[in-house]
């Protein structure tokens, strides 16, 4: 629980168990005290969260300390926080009463007079507002490569601020097959094996938070932050996930609980499932949960049991296609949910805000696989994928989308949510993770444009190049003939992307730093799109 502290008072609440080291640790890191340095989240114009983690035997009694300066001659609120061990130790305080659009510095004092990192965040603007530029992260697998997109971002001073759209952590064994050989023993990730019991979350969170590029970004930039499916299971839905299994790993409802619990432990973040952060009158962020709250099953199993069952496999697909699939049941956000967000679409066009822009998971834009081809893969596709293969043209005759974990799974539900911009006027903008590749959508139906959607590539999670190590010019020029919207598109790079929103135009930069093969904070390239006020399409 986090309360709303003032320039007269600040009270909070805090964190846990202590966190269990692995030897080999790479990144040292402190047992007692401040133990993983400082972040901020969830800004508006005059409130913003701060973060820490003290440990210590029993509670203790923090001050926190917000100035105009660094060396913190100009005070502008502080207060008293209170870390315990109910929690992880861990500090989220909730500051109110701040002055907008203001760089701010901020630090935790211990009774002993031991200070933490001093922390930069800022509040969002209010009323006129010029341009704003964010930098958007998603799928950091820590076994996959190193934080370099982190470091690379943190290095910058033009970013107010930072977005991360989920699979911050993963819960996966760190021995998983596709583990960078020694990554784990490097960075010191814990536990080993699969996590599913509270403690072995908060541990995973604890190893990953030690990193130093991470805990760099957190402590110069303020963060909003979505959950994704691996802060929970692999394909998580409302009820349950693919990567769960209830016979060895207990109840569904339990696991999900453990999971956000230490979510919203260690991220600087409202306790809130979803809410809005306007940025004066130049856009609306709308930070949306599709996972866990609302989301219907994925329909993977259907579809797995029509190519076993074999017959008219081609007729089976379709009559799920019209059937199933297009249930007007199938959802990704509840009803609440829904309903709030195309009030708060109106309500901001009605206001004179220039962009809606949601913050979330999945990619929207609805898109086909091509089957893969020769070129994909060095020295041509093995016999063994040509399974895959066949696979992949039955479903693109039957009309069947790329993934069904995402909006594509859900086409009801992604009308309703177009409906609704479309009544609002929106001019809508969706950041997006979750592919781990880069993606640039036209977002269109058949009643004409909606807006756009800048889906972004992982800091480190293995992208298309993982599994088809061919041509990735080839891979990302072929998913572009088979659709339409899609205006580009990169296959094999790692990084980011910034979005420099302005009143009359967005610009995108994919930033491209390479998760591997070390540590660097090099860029190798950046790509630029551009959506136009009003356009609600690309620009390239």
């Amino acid at each position: 629980m986090a309360l709303l502290l003032s320039r007269r008072s600040l009270l909070a609440s805090a964190a846990g168990l202590a966190t269990l080291v692995l030897p080999g640790r790479a990144f040292a890191q402190r047992l007692t005290g401040f133990t993983h340095g400082v972040a901020s989240g969830d800004p508006q114009p005059t409130r913003v969260v701060l973060w820490t983690r003290y440990v210590s035997p029993g509670l203790a009694r923090l001050r926190v300390e917000v100035a105009d300066d660094e060396a913190f001659t100009r005070p502008v609120t502080s207060g008293e926080v209170e870390a315990s061990p109910a929690a992880d130790f861990t500090v989220r305080a909730v500051v109110d009463n701040l002055p907008p659009g203001r760089w701010l510095h901020y630090r935790f004092v211990a009774p002993d007079g031991q200070v933490s990192d001093t922390g930069r965040t800022r509040t969002l603007p209010d009323g006129d507002t010029a341009s704003f530029r964010i930098a958007v992260f998603s799928c950091s697998n820590g076994t996959s490569g190193w934080f370099n997109a982190y470091a690379h971002a943190a290095a910058r001073d033009d970013i107010d601020l930072a977005i991360h759209t989920g699979d911050y952590i993963y819960e996966s064994p760190v021995t998983r097959p596709d583990a960078q050989p020694g990554m784990a023993t490097l960075r010191g990730l814990a536990p080993p094996g699969e996590i599913v019991q509270l403690a072995e979350y908060r541990q995973r969170y604890a190893s990953y938070r030690n990193d130093p590029d991470l805990a760099e970004l957190h402590r110069r930039l303020p963060m909003i932050a979505v959950q994704d499916d691996h802060e929970s299971a692999n394909n998580s839905w409302r009820d349950g996930a693919s990567a769960h299994d209830p016979a060895t790993e207990g109840e569904w409802s339990v696991r999900k609980a453990a999971g956000m619990r230490a979510w919203r432990e260690w991220m600087p973040a409202h306790s809130d499932w979803y809410g809005a952060h306007r940025i004066g009158n130049l856009a609306t962020l709308f930070r949306l949960e599709t996972r866990l709250l609302g989301r219907s099953r994925q329909l993977d199993n259907e579809l797995d049991a029509i190519f076993a069952a074999g017959g008219d496999i081609g007729a089976a697909l379709t009559a799920l296609r019209t059937g199933a699939l297009a249930a007007p049941s199938r959802a990704m956000m509840n009803v609440e949910q829904e309903a709030w967000l195309a009030a708060g679409l109106k309500a901001s066009v009605d206001a004179g805000v220039r962009w809606q822009v949601l913050v979330q998971q999945v990619i929207m834009a609805a898109m086909r696989a091509p089957a893969p081809s020769a070129a994909w893969i060095k020295g041509g596709l093995p016999p063994e994928m040509q399974a895959d293969v066949d696979r992949r043209t039955r479903l693109n005759a039957a009309g069947m989308p790329y993934s069904m974990d995402k909006w594509d799974g859900y086409p009801a539900a992604r009308t309703r949510l177009y409906d609704a911009a479309r009544r609002a006027g929106a001019n809508l903008v969706t950041f997006t993770g979750d592919s781990h590749n880069a993606w640039a959508f036209d977002l269109a139906d058949d009643a004409g444009p909606i807006g756009v959607e800048f889906a972004g590539q992982s800091v480190s999670s293995h992208g298309f190049e993982r599994r088809f190590n061919g041509d990735a010019a080839r891979i990302a020029a072929d998913f572009m003939a088979a659709n339409p919207t899609l205006k580009w598109m990169d296959a094999s790079q790692r990084g980011y992307f910034t979005l420099d929103i302005n009143r009359d135009r967005i610009d995108a930069e994919y930033v491209f730093v390479p998760a591997m093969p070390a540590r660097s904070a090099t860029a190798t390239g950046t790509r630029t799109l551009t959506a136009e006020h009003g356009a609600r399409r690309l620009s390239v």
